[in-house]
């Protein structure tokens, strides 16, 4: 038996675990309740699908902003020092060192709204309400000149918001376009009728000199 099963049994046997155990490769563990997978099934869709209900505006996010946000991203989503930026850079994306904003950047609200919601604020992820994240998502919209002062973002008019960019990304089709013109079968034997020498390689200069390192 190998030393890491020894550990993981020991574990289990000093834990008290006397009972019959039922997932695992190890028989280890048991599956997940529906309810312990709803608590992690908080996803939001480029559809909206998963919005909860809630809504929240500009000046609700601006006060929220501040006080959970500005540190890292500035008071008005300009970033500070190395943090992210979240407002700005439009135009940039053709240049060596474009500016990757909510508003130059990322096609889907969707996107903004899931990230805040399972990963900020910085330190204290999940601890902000939906009404929150609403109004958060509401005041970088602004920060980025996509929405009026008096809007109020909620799930039934989520879609109504035009991301700038949504346009710059397309559907990766390799797997269907290109993968089967060069992922064949390989041939192993008489795969040409004739093989004929085009360039030898004192021709190329790819054969180093004498002496040479």
């Amino acid at each position: 038996m190998s030393k890491s099963r020894n550990i993981v049994l020991g574990a289990v046997l000093a834990a008290g675990v006397t009972g019959p155990v039922l997932a695992g490769p190890l028989g280890l563990g048991r599956p997940a309740t529906p309810d312990e997978i709803a608590a992690w099934d908080t996803d939001v869709r480029p559809d909206g699908t998963g919005l909860p209900d809630g809504e929240g505006d500009v000046w609700t996010g601006e006060e929220l902003f501040e006080a959970n946000c500005a540190v890292c991203h500035g008071d008005f989503a300009e970033g500070v020092d190395n943090w992210p930026q979240l407002a700005g850079g439009f135009g940039t994306l053709d240049q060596d060192d474009p500016v990757k904003t909510v508003g130059s950047y990322w096609p889907y609200l969707s996107t903004t709204w899931d990230y805040i919601y399972r990963s900020m604020p910085y330190g204290n992820a999940q601890s902000l309400e939906p009404v929150d994240v609403y109004a958060l998502v509401a005041y970088i919209l602004y920060s980025n000149d996509l929405v009026d002062d008096d809007f109020v973002l909620s799930r039934d008019n989520f879609l109504d918001v035009e991301m700038p960019n949504a346009g710059g990304f397309r559907v990766d089709d390799r797997a269907e376009t290109e993968y089967p013109l060069w992922r064949g079968e390989p041939c192993m034997e008489n795969c040409k009728d004739a093989v004929t020498v085009t360039m030898r390689a004192a021709v190329l200069d790819v054969t180093p000199d004498d002496g040479a390192e």
